[in-house]
């Protein structure tokens, strides 16, 4: 059995029989007006942190949900669509589908604006994902890709550019590690489908994304997940997990690389009242601008003593310069 198969397992069992915090962190769904989630959504919350971001859904997009799990965040996701087939959930786990099927139906009793019909649930993966080309505003999913390796990470991400449209957004959630994860638990396959020992580091995830064409990265969140500690994972040291939540846009990658957005900040302490790069920045003297990891780079480099960069903040919610 491969690790997708024994992945497919495990999540069959938590579908007929739901594991309360198997991988969501600590925190409240998110809270809408007239939004109710049912318990048993809750209980079937297996995300690691949220993709369901206000700012980035209006206009009633249409939403591609990878991993329906429970229903909770396709729910979420339709609150803001409110339309047949807004949301197309796709899971490959039959149980899964059903229970979501099921927790959306009784999501319809408690919520009067909500009909099952707004969240299509189709059968697929995430390696051909059943919708054309450029026919979708946003994909989503949460605490999936970390269980892929990485080959089958970059046909993943791959299959998510090729159906967003232009300017497009993929947000994710996913835990990252604080450093290499060692092979003999990379090589559990039972951890890596309950989110543990599959996920890489910052640098190689968001560089993952970037080779697989997406040309911008906002990070929404970085948080502590879970740690796994020396004794019990047979570990030189204790290896703490992180939960990233970031929004990548199907935009083009510029000459000078791809924009990360990290919530860094660039001000301007020169004798000049407006500083101007002649290149799209432009800093008034005093007042911190949001800046990509690379501007604020390339600014220390020109303005080491004029120029003040405050560190990534790890929540970033648009408004910057590149």
């Amino acid at each position: 059995m491969g690790y997708l198969e024994t992945a497919a397992q495990f999540y069959t069992e938590v579908a007929q029989t739901p594991e309360v915090g198997l991988c969501c962190v600590q925190s409240t769904p998110l809270q809408l007006p007239g939004l109710h989630i049912p318990d048993i959504m809750q209980e079937m919350n297996y995300g690691c942190g949220s993709t369901v971001h206000p700012s980035e859904l209006g206009n009633e997009p249409t939403v591609l949900y990878i991993g329906v799990g429970g229903g909770l965040e396709a729910l979420q996701f339709a609150y803001f669509s409110r339309r047949v087939a807004g949301v197309i959930a796709i899971d490959p786990v039959a149980d899964m589908r059903v229970a979501a099927a099921r927790n959306l139906k009784l999501a319809a009793e408690s919520n009067s604006w909500f009909e099952p019909s707004f969240v299509e649930i189709r059968a697929g993966d995430a390696f051909d994902l059943p919708v054309p080309d450029a026919s979708v505003d946003v994909v989503a999913q949460n605490c999936l890709f970390n269980i892929f390796e990485p080959a089958d990470l970059d046909r993943a991400l791959a299959e998510a550019y090729r159906v967003l449209k232009p300017g497009g957004r993929l947000q994710m959630s996913d835990p990252i590690a604080t450093r290499q994860i060692p092979l003999h638990l990379q090589q559990d396959e039972r951890l890596r489908a309950m989110c543990l020992s599959g996920a890489m580091t910052y640098d190689e995830y968001t560089q993952r994304i970037i080779a697989n064409g997406f040309g911008q990265i906002e990070i929404r969140a970085r948080r502590p997940y879970r740690l796994l500690d020396a004794p019990s994972y047979q570990l030189d040291t204790h290896l703490l997990l992180e939960s990233l939540d970031s929004v990548a846009f199907k935009v083009p990658i510029a000459d000078d690389g791809a924009c990360i957005f990290t919530g860094k900040t660039a001000i301007y302490a020169g004798v000049e009242t407006v500083f101007d790069d002649r290149v799209g920045h432009i800093l008034p003297r005093g007042l911190p601008a949001a800046v990509c990891d690379k501007t604020a780079a390339k600014l220390m480099a020109l303005l080491p003593d004029e120029c003040i960069i405050t560190p990534s903040t790890w929540h970033y919610q648009g408004d910057g310069c590149c």
